[in-house]
């Protein structure tokens, strides 16, 4: 989908800050869920499996044909040129360019469309006719301006011939790896339907129709009885209630969610995405039924079905793959330059202290889902709290002397590099909270309206909120109340170089070391 403008028929910020017009009738637990049926959980099951997006996909594909001509490029100068070595710059900067060239025609004559991917010889004329066009501009350019080897006639028609014939099966293998993925429900984006009835049942006949739609729609959930909204829909069932859809969007790993509702129920789509909001999807509303009609670029659309666009899913596609290679190269970074630090608090904690050196504790990670985060022990072994029902309060007698020492550092929170690595943390996010943290006799999802819509991304070792002296202890509802609205405009503003930004204030700020017990 297209990157739109948010339209102004909702206030996003009165929704985050849940000033809504009307309050949401049933209320989730204090981690976010509500049981589901049995009939839900199996459908759920089915996706259990992470999905390709087809946005990675085609990106991938744009690497393989790019670095595959270039290679066939080099390859035909190694073995065919008079003299290789005297042309390789040159055949190097031609094969870039040409391949270049390449994915730039191809991309401006709709190639890499995963409807045009999974009929390949369909465009099978407007690949050859952009490879054609870049050898050609290529080869006219070499001819005038550059010293060419004696044998580059015979190099061309070769690297011409072998490109043609790599595209054209490449292309036809893609084609069968898309068919056979979109089958098996492996490239596709999993939706489902909010609301029943005849405007759902529009919506998913209106989808059925359009020949590049990639939505699997995977269940109805309406909080309205059988007689007002029925039991099955256009052939799909109704799963549940909307409460009920948050634990199944979690367990079933959906990428969108599609309001069937008219634009004049704005009371009831309000209070539907104050309860959806906090999951990592996108939220769009069915537009192909409303008069009402907002700029072209507040739309996506699937095939020629107008979805408007309320909420995206926060760091997606190439976005993610670029945290996660930021995330590797500063978490190897950072072990090379702290492996001593990890070594002499090993040491100390060990021998200070009976135990291990290591603590593991459950904390809530990307999407509601309960991850092991490492730390080095700070606590006596015999009065340690995995859950962390008890937060440490200053001169908590729990805590060891080395424990006093690594907390009011942070040096603790160092062997959450390993979960980095692992995949389960990130280098910068919203800080992961112990599964049953609380303040006083109440659980922060209680306390705050939204809360678990810092789940919406991986949590991090450092994060937006720490740098701004939001660390430490949790004793009043202010303090959990001011880390999760830095944490979720982490969520809203975050770039690479927000992130860049907040890993390299966090040594400066962790000198502070105020509200760290």
């Amino acid at each position: 989908m297209n990157k739109v403008d948010k339209p102004a028929a909702f206030d996003l910020d009165a929704l985050r800050r849940g000033q809504t017009t009307a309050d949401t009738s049933q209320n989730l637990d204090g981690e976010g869920n509500a049981e589901i049926s049995a009939l839900a959980r199996q459908i759920a099951g089915q996706y259990a499996v992470v999905n390709y997006s087809p946005s990675i996909v085609i990106g991938q594909l744009r690497f393989l044909e790019f670095f595959s001509l270039l290679g066939i490029a080099l390859a035909t100068n190694f073995f065919l040129a008079q003299n290789p070595g005297g042309h390789f710059l040159d055949s190097g900067i031609s094969g870039i360019v040409g391949a270049l060239l390449a994915l730039l025609f191809m991309q401006a004559s709709d190639c890499y469309h995963v409807s045009i991917l999974r009929s390949p010889m369909r465009s099978m004329a407007r690949v050859l006719g952009s490879w054609t066009a870049s050898v050609g501009l290529v080869a006219l350019t070499n001819l005038l301006f550059v010293t060419h080897d004696t044998n580059y006639r015979t190099m061309l028609a070769v690297l011409f011939g072998t490109g043609a014939l790599f595209l054209l099966v490449e292309r036809n293998l893609i084609g069968l790896a898309i068919r056979r993925w979109g089958r098996n429900g492996v490239m596709e984006r999993r939706a489902v339907i909010v609301g029943g009835g005849k405007p759902a049942k529009d919506l998913i006949r209106a989808l059925e129709q359009q020949p590049e739609n990639d939505i699997r729609i995977c269940g109805i959930f309406d909080d309205r009885n059988s007689t007002r909204s029925p039991d099955v829909v256009a052939g799909y069932p109704k799963l549940g209630t909307v409460a009920e859809l948050v634990e199944f969007a979690r367990l079933a790993h959906i990428d969108m969610m599609i309001i069937a509702l008219p634009l004049s129920a704005e009371a009831r789509i309000m209070q539907l995405l104050k309860m959806l909001w906090v999951l990592p999807v996108d939220i769009r509303l069915a537009a192909h039924s409303n008069n009402l009609r907002f700029r072209p670029r507040a739309y996506s659309h699937v095939g020629a079905v107008p979805l408007l666009d309320i909420l995206d899913k926060p760091i997606r596609d190439w976005d993610s793959v670029a945290k996660r290679a930021f995330d590797i190269f500063f978490s190897v970074l950072a072990l090379v330059l702290l492996w001593p630090v990890f070594i002499a608090t090993a040491i100390a904690v060990k021998t200070t202290s009976k135990g291990p050196v290591f603590f593991v504790q459950k904390r809530h990670g990307f999407n509601n889902e309960v991850i092991n985060v490492l730390k080095f022990r700070s606590m006596y072994t015999e009065m340690s709290d995995p859950t962390a029902k008890n937060a440490v309060t200053k001169n908590d007698p729990r805590v060891t002397r080395v424990g006093r020492f690594i907390r009011k550092t942070s040096i603790d929170e160092l062997p959450q590099i390993f979960n980095v690595l692992r995949g389960d943390l990130s280098l910068v996010g919203p800080r992961p909270h112990a599964v049953l943290g609380q303040t006083r006799d109440k659980t922060f999802g209680e306390i705050v309206e939204g809360y678990f819509a810092r789940h919406r991304v991986k949590p991090g070792v450092t994060g937006w909120a720490q740098i701004n002296g939001w660390r430490g202890e949790i004793d009043t509802d202010d303090k959990i109340k001011f880390r999760t609205a830095y944490d979720l405009y982490y969520i809203e503003n975050w770039s690479l170089w927000f992130d860049l930004k907040i890993l390299f204030l966090t040594p400066i700020k962790l000198l502070n070391t105020e509200n760290a017990y």
